[in-house]
């Protein structure tokens, strides 16, 4: 230990004087700071002026007292002024019992006098190491629990203030609590993992695993080892007991992303599981029980598909206790500069960039542009424009988007058909409204109920009158 560099500080509590020089003399050729102390009443105001890695603490201050009381008060009394506090108890009168009431009481370790240098060193080294190991627990304890506060807001990656983002916080708010299966609808990029992953942290659930699978992306032959499990030897590669994706969620929430994308085959043993709440793994005959919060998402226009027979309706009438449609980014303009000095704040520290805005010419092209991938798509042209852009002010010609025109025909053609258009009218109508059915029903000339109706037929939220 001599070669080593000198590292942190000690204090050492003891009413013999030449006690206290002898530690000094040998702990200071290898600890940065040595403070001692012979008063114990001066111990707070110590640990108030300093934080020790190591407190080598006598148990008797009293002449005449061997009974050790006295240490233990006094140990007693620094770990409530610093719970992380690595405290040596000392002492001429030490035994096995002392040393272990000593050790039940929160010391760390026992020394017994005359010490031998070579115990005293080694007890001060690992006590360094403990405290160190103690302040890195503290450390990530604060930032999990900063990180926990954050996760704790209900909508803290969600963002947006548009009429269609209040009604989804609305749904979310009112489902959360509930153990119902909801399904979510909406377009590619529109973040409908996010809203399962809130819903998951305002749930009963929330200390519980959250599993997300994309059923687009487990081929057929994985289905059921993926979700299921299997066991040894159950087919070429199983090496041994493996749990599906079920067993691993049970007690959580498992969330089933891009579910429209499943062979009947297979949405038929999904039913199955989902029906009688078990799983048997592949190789095995015992089924399992399983308790998951199902979520699905889909950007597949399931109604239809019924129709079809593309999809099975017990299975959606299964999944779909609650369903909540996430609205296009291009219909929820407003929340466009919310989110872009987000992503702009964002990727500018990832990169490392000095600040950045968004100039009012490049907005209103933020605004204007179609989005067909959402706010996925907005993201990564942001990042782009950060990327490559050497001003602090990101300008239009910084966003590599289709131009207007192009944006204009594509309106054109996707507002031809007769229901899209009577779509986007309710819809721009019930916001300018603020959501009011009535205000919105005189504005379009319409009574309440028909204008109920055709809320209901394109799957629109309002807010109360």
């Amino acid at each position: 230990m001599s070669s080593a560099p000198k590292d942190g500080m000690v204090l050492i509590i003891d009413d013999d004087d030449d006690i206290l020089t002898a530690a000094r003399l040998l702990l200071k050729k290898h600890v940065a700071v040595v403070h001692t102390e012979s008063n114990p009443d001066c111990i707070p105001t110590r640990l108030e002026e300093n934080r020790y890695d190591v407190i080598f603490l006598d148990m008797n201050f009293t002449k005449g007292v061997s009974s050790g009381q006295e240490g233990f008060d006094w140990l007693e009394r620094i770990l409530e002024i610093d719970v992380d506090a690595v405290v040596v108890l000392i002492t001429a009168y030490g035994d096995v019992e002392t040393a272990v009431k000593a050790i039940k009481a929160g010391a760390t370790d026992f020394v017994l006098k005359p010490w031998q240098n070579e115990k005293l060193l080694a007890t001060f080294t690992s006590g360094l190491k403990l405290r160190q190991s103690r302040r890195e627990v503290s450390s990530l304890r604060s930032r999990q629990q900063i990180l926990s506060a954050d996760l704790d807001q209900p909508f803290h990656d969600i963002i947006g203030t548009s009429l269609p983002m209040r009604q989804v916080f609305a749904m979310i708010e009112k489902v959360a609590g509930t153990e119902a299966n909801v399904l979510i609808l909406g377009e590619n990029g529109t973040g409908k993992e996010l809203v399962a992953r809130a819903i998951h942290r305002q749930s009963g659930r929330v200390e519980e695993v959250f599993m997300s699978v994309d059923m687009g992306a487990i081929t057929e032959s994985l289905f059921e080892s993926e979700l299921f499990g299997y066991m040894k030897g159950a087919f070429t590669d199983a090496k041994g007991d493996r749990a599906g994706r079920f067993e691993v969620a049970s007690g959580g929430t498992l969330f089933l992303d891009e579910i429209g994308n499943l062979p009947i085959p297979l949405q038929v043993k999904l039913l199955s599981v989902l029906e009688n709440r078990q799983v048997t793994r592949l190789g095995s005959t015992v089924p399992r029980q399983i308790d998951v919060r199902l979520i699905c998402a889909t950007n597949l226009p399931l109604k239809e598909m019924i129709n079809d027979k593309r999809f099975r309706q017990d299975l959606f009438y299964r999944i779909n206790t609650v369903e909540i449609a996430l609205p296009p980014l291009r219909e929820r303009v407003e929340d466009i500069p919310l989110l872009a000095e987000h992503f702009v704040g964002q990727y500018a520290q990832k990169y490392k960039h000095p600040a950045k805005r968004i100039s009012s010419d490049a907005m209103q092209r933020l605004k204007f542009y179609h989005w067909p991938g959402n706010i996925r798509e907005l993201k990564h042209a942001i990042e782009r424009a950060i990327i490559l852009s050497d001003t602090t002010t990101l300008s239009s010609d910084d966003f590599l988007l289709p131009s207007d025109k192009s944006r204009e025909q594509n309106v054109v053609q996707e507002n031809f058909r007769l229901e899209d258009v009577e779509r986007g009218v309710i819809t721009k109508v019930l916001h300018d409204h603020d959501g009011n059915v009535s205000r919105a029903a005189r504005a379009l000339g319409l009574s309440r109920a028909a204008l109920y109706r055709r809320i209901e037929k394109y799957g629109l939220q309002t807010l109360p009158d």
